[in-house]
Parts: C-alpha cells; sequence; structure tokens
C-alpha cells in the first residue's frame, strides 16, 4: 500500500471553504473517477502560524494507481483550480511512502 501525502495552508478566512470543497467535491470526485487501486482519502487540519494547514493523505494499492491519478510525473500535486484560488501556500510535489504498519 502508499500513502500520498501533500500540504497546503489557507488564511483563517479562507480555512472552512477550503475544507467544505475537499469534503464535498475535490475528494468525492476522487472517489467517483473509479481509479483502481484508489483507497480513500484522510484530512487532517490545523492552525499554525496564524494559517490554517491542511494534510491529505490519499491511500493506493500500487504506484501504478497513483499515476493513474496523478500522471506519469507522479509526484506532482493535483491541485485543481477552485482549491488554488484559496489557497496561500502548497506543496509542489507530493510525497509517497510504503505503508509498513497499518491499524488492523
Amino acid at each position: 500500500m502508499i500513502g500520498r501525502v501533500w500540504y497546503g495552508s489557507t488564511t483563517r478566512a479562507n480555512a472552512d471553504e477550503y475544507e467544505r470543497l475537499l469534503r464535498e467535491e475535490i475528494l468525492p470526485g476522487i472517489q467517483a473517477r473509479g481509479i483502481d487501486g484508489y483507497g480513500g482519502a484522510h484530512l487532517f487540519r490545523r492552525e499554525h502560524d496564524g494559517a490554517v494547514e491542511f494534510m491529505t493523505l490519499l491511500w493506493f494499492d500500487s504506484m501504478d494507481a497513483v499515476r493513474a491519478f496523478a500522471g506519469d510525473d507522479y509526484e506532482t500535486s493535483v491541485v485543481p483550480p477552485a482549491a488554488a484560488a484559496l489557497l496561500e501556500r502548497h506543496d509542489l510535489r507530493s510525497a509517497h511512502y510504503d505503508v509498513r504498519m497499518s491499524p488492523d
């Protein structure tokens, strides 16, 4: 299993709208693509240094599934224009981790 980690941050004023966009449009849209080997996502949020930081952790069965999601340059972050408009800062590249242990 592969965990794809990405960070972005918004102003406090944009945080709730950004979270809504993730919950109601972006993450369900990824699920709706029906990518073989996509296992869902976790969404994290915290206030940090006057901004609101978000971390997404997307689950994939293999690097082939990651490539089906992100393309051949699979480390490139996937940030729709509506999301980019709300972000102050975001990772241009996502990190990928082999999962070595997870809760049962």
